[in-house]
């Protein structure tokens, strides 16, 4: 299972497994953010190489207008995927 939503001060939050079937949901939740924002993995148990790519277009089309996401609370796995694709310089993560 998987869910996406806005907290009430802004961050998106993550939760279950973010997979090629949950993908589409992911974008359409990320096409509504026009300005920086923080994203909290801290329920996020797995994501795809898919869901790699949603969290990757969106972050290009923010930097577009000097926007982007921070990711948070990642766990050490996820924080190992990230590192090893080169995706810590692309996103600012805490």
């Amino acid at each position: 299972m998987f869910d996406i939503r806005r907290a009430e001060n802004g961050d998106i939050l993550l939760s279950g497994r973010l997979d090629a079937s949950q993908a589409d949901k992911a974008r359409s939740v990320l096409r509504t953010v026009v300005e920086s924002c923080r994203v909290d993995f801290g329920d996020l148990e797995y994501i795809s190489s898919l869901g790699l790519g949603v969290l990757l277009e969106a972050q290009r089309r923010l930097s577009e207008s000097g926007h982007g996401l921070k990711l948070a609370n990642l766990s050490d796995h996820l924080s190992d995927l990230f590192r090893l694709a080169g995706f810590d310089t692309i996103f600012e993560i805490e």
